[in-house]
């Protein structure tokens, strides 16, 4: 199996990471928001010393494609572009959404419904929105992910077609509006190894990001506030 680095920038914590043969060698987190573009380069340079691995070594980049941080998903992808383009090397995007959806196959609902059972991976978007995409168990796609207003009656109606579990930072303001024996909470995120799994399952099947044409997705265009005029 080949050496990874990743690159996610995609939330409040930035993660830099290398692996090899699926196992991690060495991660670095940066926790301040506004901080992750200098933070990088730094990361990426202190883990090739530390290891001693030369840049030409990592077999492809891996980087997390959104939808999440307007800004930080610029970063982290400008970022793995660059390497990826100087180096020669693959460039793996992984979508968030779906990063949620393989950390939700280990919750226990999961496990009793498989079946039936559909993984709402969610994103907060700020009021009551959310970047969402709706899945099956085996991780085949409901609902494409996509801008969500969560409401009452969204949610009910998702739970006329099966018990429903909803995961990532969005959930918390799903679980403000219903209580449901069918409705269930995951409100952690996806971490390194859910990285791992899916940057390998997409290296064995060559898909790989176009390094000129790839975007983040973003799922809504930015807004920006007006400044006061004084």
């Amino acid at each position: 199996m080949p050496t990874f680095l990743y690159i996610d920038t995609a939330g409040e914590t930035a993660t830099i990471a290398i692996s090899e043969h699926q196992q991690l060698l060495a991660i670095e987190q940066n926790l301040t928001p506004n901080a992750h573009a200098s933070f990088v380069q730094l990361a990426i340079q202190k883990m090739v010393n530390e290891l001693n691995i030369p840049m030409n070594a990592i077999d492809a980049i891996v980087v997390t494609m959104g939808p999440g941080s307007y800004t930080g998903l610029r970063v982290g992808l400008s970022s793995a572009k660059g390497i990826a383009y100087a180096l020669s090397k693959p460039l793996i995007g992984i979508s968030t959404l779906e990063l949620l959806a393989t950390h939700a196959a280990t919750h226990e609902q999961v496990q009793k419904h498989s079946d039936s059972i559909q993984i709402f991976s969610m994103i907060d978007a700020k009021r009551m929105e959310v970047f969402g995409a709706i899945y099956k168990s085996n991780k085949s796609l409901i609902l494409d992910s996509q801008s969500i207003i969560l409401d009452e009656n969204y949610l009910l109606n998702l739970l006329n077609t099966g018990p429903l579990l909803c995961v990532g930072n969005g959930a918390t303001k799903a679980k403000e509006i219903v209580e449901h024996p069918d409705l269930y909470f995951m409100e952690s995120s996806y971490g390194i190894y859910e990285l791992i799994k899916l940057a390998s399952i997409k290296w064995e099947l060559n898909e790989f990001e176009n390094i000129a044409y790839s975007k983040p997705s973003y799922l809504k265009d930015f807004y920006q506030i007006p400044k006061k005029i004084s």
